[in-house]
């Protein structure tokens, strides 16, 4: 008998042949375990969970009609923002589908100090999520070893764009300005000491017993399920699936990086439990890290150059259309841009990750209990408004 024809039978029969009676439970949209205005509605029997649906929506902000009435360069202003965790790759994506269709070249420079950025933006969303999951599980410790880290790359992030979060350091064509002097440098020792110190936190969480005996074994997302939902990215891998962008569709440097004698490497697991989830975002954060070294000495070898290509002030886009998707830090971040030779896109369908990601919930949690959902949902690695767009 399948897990799920035995979940069916106890509803019927209920737990030790008890009759019981089936329970709507409403988790969200204000709770501490959803990551913010996230609902999920439960059918419980009991403590075992029968039916889950998530229900989104609560944080639309109409990001797809917005991108139509803004110009090309104002358009990364919102692009960064679905996924507050990812804003400098969000903006990647924009600013190459755009710069695809005028049939751009972009100064090399930009193009490694680009992917520069983007593994760093990569290690700041990893480290926050290895840091709230166990807060989630009742450790608060490991959020503050978290922060340490994430403030020494957040310090150059910072010191090159000027914001914490929402960077708007692309632009078509290039990036806003080029590298500070000395800054490569100020990233070498920021790598370096996140890299030295990432120990402490993973002692914490992967060699933790209590983290174990909560995440093992549980919350097991099959690979039949990750193909069916389009799951993508750190969560998918860690059911198996070997799949990234950044080695299989290439883009900014990615083919030199992931090519033969590179440092890039895609991590996977095949246990697709909450754990292995756990595990595949500690080891991206090394892989990135090596990432993130190789860039700072190619451009140094590159040394002076374009950092930007010069635009009219009235920038219109040839008709046509083009999709293209980077492997953000959460998944898949698709945007398919169509031109009707306008100044802004005619439409701007965007491919988020966690929307995707979330909605495999419903095969998920069906057959684990209640106090098990929170450690499922937190291993999800979402961000709401990724979802709700």
């Amino acid at each position: 008998m399948s897990t799920r024809d035995l979940d069916v039978s106890l509803g019927a029969a209920g737990v030790g042949g008890v009759s019981t009676t089936e329970m709507v439970l409403n988790i969200g949209p204000q709770h501490p375990a959803t990551h913010g205005v996230l609902r999920l509605r439960l059918t419980v029997d009991g403590e075992r969970i029968i039916a889950a649906e998530p229900m989104i929506g609560y944080m639309h902000r109409g990001a797809e009609k917005l991108f139509e009435v803004r110009d090309y360069r104002q358009i990364l202003v919102l692009a960064n923002r679905h996924d507050w965790l990812s804003a400098f790759n969000n903006e990647v994506g924009v600013a190459l589908t755009v710069e695809h269709l005028l049939g751009m070249e972009v100064p090399e420079r930009a193009t490694w100090t680009r992917t520069l950025l983007s593994e760093l933006g990569r290690v700041l969303n990893h480290l926050m999520f290895l840091g709230s999951y166990p807060l989630e599980l009742g450790a608060i410790t490991p959020m503050f070893y978290s922060f340490r880290e994430r403030e020494e790359l957040q310090a150059v992030m910072e010191e090159y764009s000027g914001g914490r979060m929402h960077y708007m350091a692309n632009r078509v064509g290039g990036l806003l300005h080029d590298l500070p002097e000395g800054w490569l440098d100020r990233v070498d020792a920021a790598v370096e000491q996140v890299r030295e110190r990432m120990p402490e936190l993973e002692s914490m969480l992967l060699g933790n017993e209590i983290v174990l005996a909560r995440t093992r074994g549980v919350g097991v997302l099959e690979m039949a399920d990750v193909l069916a939902y389009g799951v993508s990215g750190p969560i998918a891998r860690a059911s198996g699936l070997d799949v990234d962008l950044r080695r299989d569709e290439p883009y900014l440097a990615y083919a030199e990086l992931f090519g033969e004698g590179g440092p890039g490497r895609v991590v996977t697991r095949e246990e697709g439990d909450c754990y292995a989830r756990l595990e595949v975002l500690a080891e991206q954060v090394h892989v990135s890290l090596d990432l993130a070294r190789a860039c700072t000495e190619r451009l140094r070898e590159l040394g002076p150059g374009p950092y930007d290509t010069r635009l009219p002030k009235v920038l219109k886009v040839p008709e046509g259309a083009h999709y293209l998707a980077t492997e953000n830090p959460l998944g898949f971040n698709g945007y398919h841009l169509v031109s009707r030779g306008d100044k802004a896109p005619h439409r701007l369908k965007l491919r988020s990750a966690s929307f995707n990601n979330v909605q495999v919930l419903r095969e998920m949690l069906p057959g684990t209990v209640v106090a098990d959902m929170v450690a499922i949902l937190g291993s999800m690695f979402f961000v709401v408004g990724d979802v709700d767009r």
